[in-house]
């Protein structure tokens, strides 16, 4: 073996860089660990806890030192079908900016042609300006489109005279604006609601934003939330001076009404620390003498209790030329610790405290730290005369942009307002400029900048500079834009995950984890005796890497996810399955371990490579076709595939050149197990007529069903709400049915999911309607309905709802999916084999199998005691399925390659070489299977029963897979090859006469 230092110097590296990866979850683990016990069950009370630890340093390298955010941001995190919480997909409504930029207009066939193109837009994935553009085109108006959105405001972009192109353009731009911009404050609301490791991310080419929210219970909360329309104003402020008596004031109040309170003299150990680390700042802030200070923890409780207020938020002061303390002028009055600003809202919350702030001055805080601080500033923004308080609303505003100084360099943000706002801007800057008083721009109570006024600014046009990062004139001039693009953000899919249901997704996903390993671990010694401990060991590398990888890549780990982790362990022993079965072979052909061993992973490279490669382009569909953990389920998938086959590869050669340099015994079977299926001779290709037969009536069989019965589609397909619910005891699922029908006079799909005392409920009740009003009113009547089982309550433990246009998204991506897998398939067989009926028989066989794994699942559908619903999970088995069937075709086409090579100058027929390759390979084919079967078993039986209908898919498909690999896709390859004049000869051979 070549380079054995390189591949060890690798495995060390990899290791260290794996334990690094890993060892944040560890930390985060710990910490949450002590959190619980503080708390107690208290809820409110762990949150604070890990709240108040947020900015320390809770893991020590030495030469780096990480805060528990940094490590929660480096860790392993957790899906939300493992944790718990919600999955919303927001949807802008675009119908509503297009309205607004027009001014509303009241023509007819306007109006016709856009209300069209949002009803077409729940069946396509058209987007809504191209629909509406081509239906307006399709009624037959004589008014130019230009004619409507040449408004005054829109100015700059469009004028009577513009083409159709050019308002296809600007109509594009401006919803590309109002995704982003919506974005950018959903990311910001949901970083303000104190969220642990959310994700939000646009969902490309559509106008939808996806958020999970892992921990997240209280629903309602989050639908207020990420509902309300967004809020811009311009605010006059006070100057810091202004302020400074009133938080001192403040302060007083406080240390007088806290003194009563006993809960609250003490100080806890973080806080006091954080005060020792700040102690010179807060008394030179006090004017107080910084040569009293002391480490006594008694004396700085004693400090605390006297502070309240300036123990947490720090006044805005500087040291001044004479060394006393001085406050910084402008409307920044003071500062906090993030971890610290609950308090400071709890203080100024307080009824004493209220009292004391006078109507016209609202403290609000700064829209993120200070750059690398975790530190956050305060604004004193004046509340003026009005409905509002603010001067001036955002919808002024018709343009921003982010541009860079001409003069200095420096990114800065332009705005332009219209009309009205100009008049007003330039009133409200030219009071501003007279005592160089600043301005903020203020979005959902958020102070995103609050720039100084220099002059008077006539005309509109404004240039907004400071300590700008280009990434910060971005973010402020999307939020300026959002004042002109007043449209709303409604969600039209949520999924809500009990705790309970998650958890037990846990347990389920570790406990087939650790079976399955177990078991393959047990078969791979009992077949392969002391290579298979070599086997052992490549796989627990296998998944430490992956972990690591996983972690590393910052990946969330889902149950689907889970199960990818399982099906690694059978891939990684696919491998090495191909090389023990090579290295027998060459042991039976009169070598010695060394030659064998040597022979083996030489000869086993092709297949291995073909073979997993074929899987791993499936994985990349699935990554970019697939949404949700099906992502989880295709990143896990692709980083095990490179996983395993570096370990089945490297480390296992390393572990045999261990053996061989201490003559160690190896040994690669047990004698009941050296001969399986050896000298093997099935007639594959003289039978193939009646193995077609056999396909071809499992196939009419299948597509009887398909088009007469049809499946049982899931929520994200047809659309709808899925209910999952847990009763006391036993219920009859009949009797429940019956029920609901009743109560939403519809048929409703009751099953049981899981235990017989835990039902799912789907019904199409007000399936096009996503209001908050139709939610509640299908809760209420589902509540009414399973009501009437007495005698036994019942909980309900998730929910989710899927808009028609999401289920029409989602099909259509799913069968774009399976398309393009077999596509890519058959295009990377064509070049590896160079002969199209390769692509043609791997093809063959994929299509046999997806359309009898199809079959299945509608014929088996309400007969078997589990769900069999066909949603995403179900895509991603079937995928899985495509690409397991390939790998195992592979294997057989890479032997009929090598044996056709081999026949140059032997008398044998292109079906005897293809017969013989078939057999030759056999006992790797069904032992990879049996492998991979034995994996699955494990999952469909301990899995859970949110994935047994995917596991039980890829089940099927495995032995479905295996039986078209052997009696299908190499016979086709030789019925379209026995004719062709190039496909049974040997590469760059001519033909031989051979004498008898």
């Amino acid at each position: 073996m070549q380079s054995k230092g390189l591949i060890k110097f690798l495995v060390a590296v990899l290791t260290l860089a794996c334990l690094y990866a890993l060892s944040f979850t560890f930390v985060t683990r710990k910490v949450e660990r002590d959190a619980k016990a503080y708390a107690g069950g208290d809820i409110s009370k762990e949150k604070s806890y890990l709240d108040s630890i947020a900015g320390e340093v809770v893991y020590n390298l030495g030469i780096a030192k990480y805060t528990y955010r940094e490590c929660k941001a480096q860790e392993l995190p957790l899906g939300l079908d493992l944790k718990g919480g919600m999955n919303v997909t927001m949807e802008i409504s675009l119908d509503e900016l297009i309205q607004n930029l027009a001014n509303n207009p009241k023509d007819e066939k306007f109006n016709n042609a856009l209300n069209t193109a949002i009803q077409k837009s729940k069946s396509t994935n058209k987007s809504i300006v191209d629909l509406f553009i081509d239906e307006y085109k399709a009624s037959g108006a004589t008014a130019s489109l230009a004619s409507f959105f040449a408004t005054k405001d829109n100015s700059t972009f469009i004028t009577n005279t513009s083409s159709e192109a050019d308002v296809k353009k600007f109509l594009q731009l401006e919803a590309d604006n109002a995704i982003q911009n919506s974005y950018k404050v959903l990311r910001t609301r949901i970083d303000k609601f104190g969220v642990a490791s959310p994700n939000i991310q646009i969902q490309q080419g559509t106008n939808r934003i996806l958020i999970e929210l892992p921990g997240v219970n209280d629903a309602d909360r989050v639908r207020k939330l990420l509902q309300g329309s967004a809020k811009l104003e311009f605010f006059e402020t006070h100057n810091n001076v202004e302020v400074h008596g009133l938080l001192n004031t403040i302060n007083s109040t406080l240390a007088s009404s806290l003194k009563s309170t006993e809960n609250t003299v003490a100080k806890s150990d973080s806080t006091v620390a954080d005060t020792t680390k700040k102690e010179n700042k807060l008394l030179a802030s006090l004017g107080g003498n910084t040569s009293a200070k002391t480490d006594s923890t008694a004396d700085l409780a004693n400090l605390t209790a006297q502070n309240p207020l300036f123990s947490v938020l720090y006044p805005a002061v500087y040291q001044g030329p004479n060394g006393q303390p001085e406050l910084i002028p402008g409307p920044q009055v003071g500062s906090a610790a993030l971890k610290d600003t609950s308090k400071v809202n709890a203080y100024f919350n307080r009824p004493e405290v209220k009292s004391l702030i006078p109507a016209n001055v609202k403290l609000l805080w700064a829209v993120k730290p200070e750059q690398n601080a975790e530190i956050l500033s305060l604004y004193a923004i004046k509340v003026s005369a009005g409905e509002t308080g603010a001067v001036l609303s955002g919808d002024v505003i018709t343009d921003a942009r982010d541009e860079f100084d001409p003069q200095t360099n420096s990114p800065v943000v332009s705005m332009k307002m219209n009309s009205y706002g100009a008049k007003e801007w330039r009133r409200v800057t030219a009071k501003a400029s007279q005592k160089k008083e600043a301005i903020a721009i203020v979005l959902d109570n958020v102070v995103y900048s609050a720039p100084t006024v220099q002059s008077e600014i006539a005309g509109g046009n404004s240039s907004i500079s400071g300590n700008f990062t280009i990434e910060d004139t971005k973010d402020l001039a999307n939020v300026l834009k959002s004042g002109r693009l007043p449209t709303t953000a409604k969600i039209v899919e949520e999924a809500i995950v009990g705790p309970s249901l998650g958890q037990a997704a846990i347990d389920a996903g570790v406990n087939s984890s650790m079976i399955a390993v177990v078991v393959v671990m047990l078969f791979m010694v009992a077949y392969y005796n002391r290579a298979g401990w070599a086997a052992n060991i490549a796989v627990i590398f296998n998944v430490f890497f992956l972990m690591g990888i996983l972690a590393s890549l910052n990946a969330v780990l889902t149950l689907p996810g889970i199960a990818g982790i399982v099906l690694t362990m059978g891939t990684a022993v696919d491998a090495n399955v191909l090389i023990y079965e090579r290295i027998r072979e060459e042991i039976r052909n009169g070598k010695n371990m060394k030659q064998a061993i040597e022979e083996g992973y030489k000869h086993a490279m092709s297949s291995i490579l073909d073979s997993q490669i074929t899987t791993f382009l499936v994985g990349v569909v699935l990554f970019f076709f697939g949404s949700g953990p099906i992502l989880g389920f295709a990143t896990t998938l692709m980083v095990g595939i490179i996983t395993s086959l570096f370990t089945s590869i490297f480390i296992s050669r390393l572990i045999f050149e261990f053996m061989l340099k201490r003559e160690m015994k190896i040994s690669v079977s047990f004698p009941w197990s050296a001969n399986t299926l050896l000298g093997a001779n099935y007639q594959f290709i003289k039978k193939r007529k009646i193995y077609y037969a056999i396909s071809l009536v499992a196939i009419a069989i299948s597509l009887i069903s398909i088009f007469t019965k049809g499946f049982s589609l899931g929520v994200d397909f047809q659309g709808g709400r899925t209910y999952t619910v847990r009763y006391d005891n036993a219920v009859n699922l009949e009797e429940v049915r019956k029920n609901l029908d009743e109560v939403f006079e519809s048929t409703t799909e009751v099953k049981t999911f899981g235990s017989t005392n835990q039902i799912r409920v789907t019904t199409t009740y007000h399936i096009t309607e996503t209001s908050d009003e139709a939610d509640a009113e299908v809760l209420g009547k589902l509540n009414s309905g399973l009501a009437k089982v007495s005698g036994n309550d019942f909980e309900i433990l998730s929910s989710q709802k899927v808009g028609p246009s999401i289920a029409s998204d989602i099909t259509e991506r799913a069968g774009w999916s399976a398309v393009i897998s077999i596509l890519i398939i058959a295009v990377y067989i064509l070049v590896r084999f160079h002969k199209w009926q390769y692509s043609a028989g791997a093809a063959v066989a994929t299509i046999h199998d997806g359309l009898i794994l199809l079959g299945l699942f509608s014929i088996l559908d309400g007969i078997v005691p589990f769900s069999l619903d066909i949603d995403q999970h179900f895509v991603a088995a079937f995928l899985t399925v495509l690409g397991y069937s390939v790998n195992d075709t592979v294997v057989v086409f890479d032997r009929i390659r090598e044996d056709i090579n081999k026949s140059a100058g032997v008398n044998r027929s292109f079906g005897e070489v293809i017969n013989h390759a078939i057999n030759t390979t056999l006992s790797r084919t069904i032992i990879t299977s049996l492998t991979l079967i034995f994996v699955l078993i494990v999952l469909f039986i301990f899995g859970g029963e949110v994935i047994r209908g995917f596991a039980f898919a890829i089940l099927v498909g495995i032995v479905v897979g295996t039986y078209s690999s052997i009696m299908l896709a190499a016979p086709a390859v030789y019925d379209l090859g026995k004719n062709s004049a190039n496909i049974a000869k040997p590469k760059n051979a001519e033909p031989k006469v051979v004498t008898p």
